[in-house]
């Protein structure tokens, strides 16, 4: 249970991963299946971190003060990940312009190191998403963000196919207890309303966009890879910011 833990600690982030859980060839297949039950646990880690951060600097007398915040901890965001699900994201944003429909062709679009226009479009709205709501943002939409994001790519990896034959992640999705994803599933979204309280309907327009996501993925490709898997947590994570910002100004 504890490596699984790191297993996902070590994908998700570049937070240093004791050598001990460092992963081995003659590791439990079921291991890794675990490992994505602490994907909302990951998610709560990164967002804590973001949140003390934020928290340390509010004590900060700076020119531009909320600008300044905001581009440090977005810095600090995709430092966390190691930029790992913006690089999901520019990909995929190449496969889908460059596929014109066609699974096979997409997947190896996925698969090709260079970033084409569409991926650098996406990416600068995205980053650019990201920094516009951070500069007026509460801690709990921003402890929540990275929660929510990982915790639809765990109901993804649990309810899609994967396309992609071999390596760790085919033998993480297939070993998934399915079981203790729908009680995680059930416990994130409570602590999500008690935390959001009367924002909380805002769930079901994540819901829905979390829904879209998984269809665009199934009619284009009939499935997840890594790759889409990396852009459905950047798509979540400003959908979230963004859904509970509106929110928080309507009056």
């Amino acid at each position: 249970m504890i490596k699984s833990f790191f297993i996902a600690l070590g994908l998700l982030t570049r937070i240093p991963v004791p050598k001990y859980f460092h992963i081995k060839e003659n590791d439990d297949e079921k291991l890794f299946g675990w490992s994505v039950l602490f994907y909302p646990l990951i998610g709560l880690i990164i967002g804590g971190l973001l949140v003390f951060i934020s928290w340390c600097l509010s004590f900060l007398t700076l020119p531009a003060s909320g600008l300044i915040e905001a581009a440090i901890l977005l810095i600090i965001w995709v430092l966390i990940t190691g930029a790992l699900h913006l690089d999901g994201l520019a990909d995929s944003a190449d496969a889908w312009l460059g596929g014109y429909g066609d699974q096979q062709r997409t997947l190896e679009i996925m698969k090709d190191p260079y970033s084409g226009p569409a991926a650098v479009v996406v990416l600068v709205l995205v980053l650019l998403l990201k920094f516009s709501v951070l500069i007026n943002i509460a801690w709990p939409m921003l402890l929540l963000a990275p929660v929510l994001a990982r915790t639809a790519v765990m109901i993804l990896l649990t309810t899609t196919p994967y396309v992609r034959k071999g390596g760790m992640a085919e033998v993480a999705v297939k070993n998934i207890p399915k079981i203790f994803v729908w009680f995680i599933l059930i416990l994130v979204l409570g602590l999500s309303v008690i935390f959001l309280q009367m924002q909380s309907w805002g769930l079901i327009i994540l819901f829905i966009v979390a829904y879209l996501l998984r269809r665009l993925m199934l009619k284009r490709i009939q499935g997840v890879t890594g790759d889409t898997a990396g852009a459905m947590i950047e798509v979540m994570e400003v959908s979230v910011l963004l859904v509970l910002i509106l929110l928080a100004s309507i009056k």
